[in-house]
């Protein structure tokens, strides 16, 4: 098969095409021929050299496909030869057959191509448990959203709007504002223009939101802090600035506030798996009913990866970046 290598990591350049022989499905697994893979912010620090993959992952980066099922390992009753899937994979995703545990894996969205469902693994996974469940946003509640625009930033808007939430984000330019509130965002605030505080604080009226998910970290934590409502939950997902900074702490205590995080590739594949199920019951019939849908804003070649990274390092784009595989 045909596969991106990084070699020993470094600027985007250094992902170049290669053939080797496809990955051996094991048990409790599936093979997958890729049709389409979708391109995220691990996989640019993976090819840097600042997030290695699990021990037990493909050294391959790419960690969300889509295709059709091309074997299937022993112990596996769910999936057959020929089934229209997209998984969050262990890796291994930039190739044109990867292998995913079975209980990672999930149908194309009735309505949906290819191109669309290799979009959704990464993002939706990682919004759900993130904003939904650590987060626990609930209807009539309000949120902001760091990154508004990016892959993870739309994901957030949709579905927090699915939920019944008032939904504000930040973005770094005019035609993203636009973007943002094209995605059902109640307000979008042009960092490069506008202090988020004080803005969150006039759409609020000095109340706060309710939830913040944020990719950013650094000198975001302590005016993270200031935009909070009581009892306000502050998600951290990422850090695109600093994870070492002094922050005032104090709104912790006054505001009782809840600040958390988490990481999804090192999850145990049971947990992934719960979260699969989750949303094939919360999520699958939303996207089949249109209510959400992922933003592609670029296909690229497989060849091409290193164009991929290339673009997802300006931060320009509006939704995902995609790699046609198959």
């Amino acid at each position: 098969m045909k596969y991106i290598d990084h070699g020993n990591g470094g600027p985007a350049d250094v992902l170049v095409l290669k053939e080797g022989p496809r990955p051996e499905v094991g048990a409790g697994e599936v093979l997958i021929k890729v049709a389409y893979a979708g391109v995220n912010r691990p996989d640019v620090l993976q090819r840097s050299g600042r997030y290695p993959p699990p021990a037990n992952a493909s050294p391959l980066i790419g960690l969300e496909v889509a295709g059709e099922i091309a074997a299937v390992g022993q112990g596996v009753d769910e999936w057959k030869l020929g089934d229209r899937v997209c998984a969050l994979t262990n890796g291994g995703g930039y190739a044109e057959f990867t292998t995913a545990p079975a209980g990672q894996v999930l149908p194309v969205p009735q309505g949906l191509s290819m191109l669309e469902a290799a979009a959704l693994p990464e993002n939706y996974f990682t919004v759900w448990t993130n904003l939904i469940e650590r987060g626990r946003l609930v209807k009539g509640e309000t949120t902001l959203i760091h990154g508004g625009t990016s892959g993870i930033g739309i994901t957030a808007i949709q579905m927090a709007k699915a939920w019944g939430a008032r939904v504000f984000c930040t973005v770094g330019s005019a035609d993203k504002v636009t973007a943002a509130r094209q995605a059902g965002a109640d307000a979008a605030i042009n960092y490069r223009a506008q202090d988020f505080v004080v803005e969150v604080s006039k759409l609020t009226e000095g109340r706060g939101v309710d939830v913040i998910l944020d990719m950013v970290g650094g000198s975001y934590i302590e005016r993270n802090l200031r935009c909070m409502a009581l009892e306000a939950r502050l998600v951290q997902i990422g850090f695109q600035q600093p994870a070492k900074v002094e922050v005032d702490w104090m709104p912790l205590m006054l505001k009782r506030l809840t600040f958390t995080g988490s990481t999804l590739r090192p999850r145990p594949g049971a947990e992934k798996a719960r979260l699969a199920g989750a949303l094939r019951t919360h999520i699958w019939p939303l996207l089949e009913q249109k209510t959400l849908a992922p933003v592609i804003y670029r296909e690229f070649a497989l060849a091409d990866a290193a164009g991929a990274h290339r673009l997802m390092e300006t931060s320009e784009h509006i939704g995902k970046i995609m790699l046609k595989v198959g």
